[in-house]
């Protein structure tokens, strides 16, 4: 099979869909793999490393779309990008629809079969492709939090953690999912007064179990997330529910309540985000200020650090690239229930129910013959 890697095009993002040694595999596997020219140089990789591991390297974006029969990327293809894509091609990446129609009914228009990472599931219902980012968007929400809270920033102009004989900043992290877990471990980390706030009781039990008296538990409900956000220094949204778009928690009128100088940042902006005052930023034009309080919504955090977070991605993500090229995406998917899930368009139709639900689109399931 044809991998295709182009170089992502959104506003920084340098982050690459397959490192050397990821090409290297699928080479030795019998596999041909076209990477466009520079698409690794933000991590650290120039077109040497990739054509030592095997790959023929390309000038232009249109030659790898037009040559691959599998597109391997990191983020959401842009409108050009999905203009490119065509029937029977098979796209492998985020998408993140459900808070992106304009994206949705590209993808549908292009007639490509369409797999996102962040609906992929596990055997035990995790969901192994969002994990390794949402570890690093959630360590990343403390140090843009942090930073965000500095006057010159814009901030209330609060150390999180304090000094001798001054209180700590009050962090409220909604959601003790993955980047919710690590979110907490960071701001704990640095002394802060921390908050999590779940609605599993389940979740908090785990919660204490692992913070101990170093992290408060709260159960989720309105009045205690305006009881915490209004006296809360970084307010740190991380909800997720897998391929919808996210609640909105925080409302416009809690954060007209919140102090000035206050931090909201939004882990979940890719799905809409779940501050309703929210509304995605790049990492060019990260901030906003709202009442008074600022809001930090980039849609790509982990790209900031983008030699980590390829890495990590890539680790997860390889087992399954190997999945589509050996087995072509409808074996591969028919094989593994998990897989499967990752299927959001095929041929013009949403496959996804959570994707056409928030989208107000068709539902189509795309049946499997047994593998």
């Amino acid at each position: 099979m044809k991998v295709g890697v182009p170089k992502e095009i959104k506003i920084h993002e340098y982050r690459v869909g397959l490192v050397p040694a990821g090409v290297r595999e699928l080479v030795d596997s019998g596999h041909q793999v076209l990477v466009q020219s520079g698409a690794g140089s933000g991590i650290g990789f120039d077109d040497s490393h990739y054509q030592a591991a095997g790959a023929a390297v390309v000038q232009r974006a249109e030659d790898v779309f037009a040559a691959a029969d599998l597109v391997v990327k990191v983020k959401e293809p842009q409108l050009e990008e999905c203009q490119r894509l065509r029937s029977g091609q098979t796209l492998f990446t985020y998408l993140h629809l459900a808070a992106d129609r304009e994206q949705a009914m590209a993808l549908l228009a292009s007639g490509a079969t369409a797999i996102a990472y962040e609906t992929v599931t596990a055997p035990d219902g995790s969901l192994p492709l969002l994990t390794p980012m949402s570890e690093v968007a959630g360590r990343m929400s403390v140090q843009v939090g942090a930073n965000s809270l500095q006057k010159a920033n814009g901030g209330f102009g609060v150390l999180l953690g304090g000094v001798p004989g001054v209180a700590p900043a009050k962090v409220v992290v909604l959601g003790g999912g993955v980047s919710g877990t690590h979110a907490v471990e960071m701001a704990v980390g640095l002394r802060a007064d921390v908050t999590v706030v779940d609605r599993s009781v389940k979740r908090l039990r785990e919660l204490a179990v692992q913070f101990g008296s170093s992290a408060k538990t709260v159960y989720s409900t309105a009045d205690a997330i305006e009881r915490l956000t209004r006296d809360a220094d970084l307010v740190i949204g991380a909800v997720l529910v897998a391929g919808s778009a996210a609640p909105k928690l925080v409302t416009r009128e809690m954060v007209k309540r919140m102090k000035a100088g206050a931090v909201l940042v939004d882990i979940a902006i890719d799905q809409g985000g779940c501050f309703e005052t929210s509304r995605p930023t790049t990492h060019a034009e990260p901030t906003y200020v709202v009442d008074g309080v600022l809001h930090y919504c980039v849609t790509n955090m982990p790209g900031a650090v983008p030699r980590t977070s390829t890495f990590a991605l890539t680790n997860a993500t390889l087992p399954y690239v190997r999945a589509l090229a050996d087995l072509g995406w409808e074996r591969a998917l028919a094989r593994d229930a998990g897989f499967a899930r990752g299927l959001n368009i095929h041929a013009g139709e949403v496959t996804h129910e959570a994707v056409a639900r928030d989208l107000g689109l068709d539902y189509r399931p795309k049946r499997f013959a047994a593998a």
